[in-house]
């Protein structure tokens, strides 16, 4: 989200929650090491700022990846993580100050920065692997006025349930294929005595996004990818009847004390922290979120049926649009034409640094150049052969499409839902003046 401060000494405080990474490697640049980085040259002392809102413990994965890269092109990936993203990367590019790419994951927030003048559109190479290895509607999510500025770096589906299947088993249910299925799993949750969702949506300054999502996902099954397309535009209000009757189910079914618990409680707890541990030891029973939660798990948790976790896809709630996927994803936006900064950049969208990144597990890639044995986890492959998929709908998150000023009134006052009791008719109302 686009957001001004104009004290430096703001600015320098938030900088401080900043955890700053540079990818090294000391491993020797034989020639079978490196056949798959001839691509993106050779190059002496040469250093790249990365900055984004990934942070650890994806961060320290991603960079490690990062360390081949750098031994066999001699460029340096200094790469800089914070929870204060949305808010400090409109400030340093205004400033004079931009990195050289920026990690972005909403598509409205990437057109803001080419409001600038500062960002760059990608390079031949860049472009050329969006074309070969994407489904074209990724190259529109970051196309303005023609020009392309972005290739998906990673890329998850958000349309899952996750759950413990010994959880399920000692319930004696299985995976729902249903709503009305999924809502009798509920059922037997509650009369156990035990929180039939788990849900938490603090995540620093962009807090309330997991509630975005609840909200997305019901609109697109509700509604149908063209009414969902229409409202990401501002062609359906927020406060229009038929998006007032989709919050009021997200409200029904993720806003109650006897689903979740505590609303202001879910207000202040960590996305990260929603469904750990609480799948496993059952206090609550199901978590709806996006692929890459996998990532959240503690290490050794093994994923899939019978295993400690697995995910299922969200049912539909009208059989008239079959089973849309909603997706999401970051995109490396440039703001140097330094050469080494194109070569980074076409890396980050290559199958060179997916494949390895893949291998490491909680992550996927939209990027159909990996292949599926690189996924190990059951899970991500499948999500990954979906995301893959050239046919098909699938529709990016609304509100990261959404004009940066929209999409920061969602997220702060969808978050006034659970920790203030703000009514969703009130919550629309409020989102809507910022059209």
């Amino acid at each position: 989200m686009k957001k001004t401060l104009k004290l430096s000494a703001v600015l320098s405080a938030i900088a401080l929650v900043a955890t700053v990474f540079t990818a090294t490697s000391s491993t020797a640049a034989t020639t079978e090491y490196c056949k798959d980085f001839t691509q993106f040259g050779s190059y002496k002392n040469k250093t790249v700022k990365v900055f984004a809102g990934i942070r650890d413990p994806e961060a320290s994965v991603m960079t490690k990846v990062f360390a081949h890269f750098t031994a066999c092109t001699g460029i340096k990936i200094a790469y800089e993580g914070t929870d204060q993203f949305e808010t400090l990367l409109p400030v340093r590019v205004k400033g004079g100050n931009a990195p050289d790419i920026a990690i972005i994951p909403q598509p409205g927030l990437v057109e803001t920065m080419v409001k600038t003048g500062k960002a760059v559109p990608v390079t031949a190479a860049v472009l050329k692997n969006i074309n070969t290895y994407y489904n074209p509607a990724w190259k529109a999510f970051t196309t303005v006025k023609g020009k392309v500025y972005g290739a998906p770096f990673g890329a998850s589906s958000k349309s899952l349930v996750w759950y413990s299947p010994a959880q399920f088993k000692a319930l004696g249910v299985t995976v729902p294929k249903t709503w009305a299925q999924m809502d009798a799993i509920a059922a037997k949750f509650k009369a156990a005595g035990k929180l039939p969702w788990c849900a938490g949506i603090e995540s620093g300054a962009a807090t309330g996004w997991p509630a975005t999502d609840w909200i997305e996902e019901m609109a697109l099954r509700e509604l149908g990818p063209d009414k969902y397309n229409m409202w990401w535009q501002g062609k359906l209000k927020f406060s229009s009847p038929e998006m007032q009757g989709v919050m009021n189910k997200v409200a029904a079914w993720l806003g109650t004390e006897a689903q979740v618990g505590n609303l202001q409680s879910v207000a202040t707890r960590k996305f990260q922290d929603a469904g750990v541990p609480g799948l496993k030891d059952g206090t609550c029973g199901m978590l709806q979120q996006a692929s890459f939660y996998s990532s959240m798990f503690p290490a050794g948790t093994t994923f899939g049926p019978g295993k400690d976790a697995d995910a299922f896809y969200l049912p539909a709630t009208n059989s008239k649009f079959g089973n849309p996927i909603e997706g999401a994803g970051e995109f490396p936006v440039a703001f140097s034409k330094k050469p080494e900064v194109g070569a980074v950049q076409a890396y980050f969208s290559s199958p060179a640094y997916g494949t390895e990144r893949a291998k490491l597990g909680g992550w996927t890639s939209a990027n159909s150049g990996i292949a599926l044995s690189s996924y190990s986890d059951p899970v991500l492959k499948v999500v990954a052969q979906s995301l893959q998929s050239k046919k098909g709908a699938i529709v990016f998150d609304a509100s990261d499409l959404m004009p940066t000023a929209v999409n920061g009134a969602f997220w702060k006052e969808i978050t006034k839902f659970y920790a203030e009791g703000k009514s969703m008719k009130d919550v629309a109302a409020a989102i809507d003046a910022n059209w």
